[in-house]
């Protein structure tokens, strides 16, 4: 069943052609901002919602009303923000799978060591770090 979704993660826009900023993970999270700034909530939903930047509802499921088909292979996001705190969830979203081998979930800033990237792609993050700040600012606003 994962393996059909290979496909989508290889399609998966790269909007950042920098390379990625330093980060340091201290257990299961990354404390300090990758940007040094706050994100913006409202661009981080923005970046949720589009299913051609994140496609975070490909998988998960968040309170997005005016999105049709949302995913339910991953946690929903609805209480994110309650469930973990900023740095863990900077961790899942640049490199979810530091906590979970298995995950399906695309490592959104991480850029060494993957393997099924395409060639014109390889060593660019999916998302930019402000991106990744913008989408961890809104996941904050959602608490239960």
């Amino acid at each position: 069943m994962w393996a059909s979704l290979a496909p989508w993660v290889l399609c998966l826009p790269a909007l950042a052609w920098a390379q990625p900023n330093s980060y340091e993970v201290v257990g299961d999270a990354i404390p300090a901002s990758l940007t040094g700034t706050a994100g913006d909530a409202a661009k981080g939903r923005s970046i949720v919602a589009n299913r051609q930047v994140g496609l975070c509802l490909l998988c998960h499921n968040g309170p997005l009303p005016e999105e049709r088909f949302q995913g339910n292979l991953a946690p929903g996001l609805a209480g994110a923000g309650g469930r973990w705190s900023e740095g863990q969830l900077r961790l899942r979203l640049t490199d979810s799978r530091r906590l979970n081998p298995e995950s399906i979930m695309p490592a959104y800033y991480r850029t060494d060591g993957l393997t099924q990237v395409a060639k014109n792609l390889a060593g660019q993050p999916l998302l930019t770090a402000q991106q990744i700040e913008d989408v961890l600012a809104y996941l904050m606003t959602l608490k239960p």
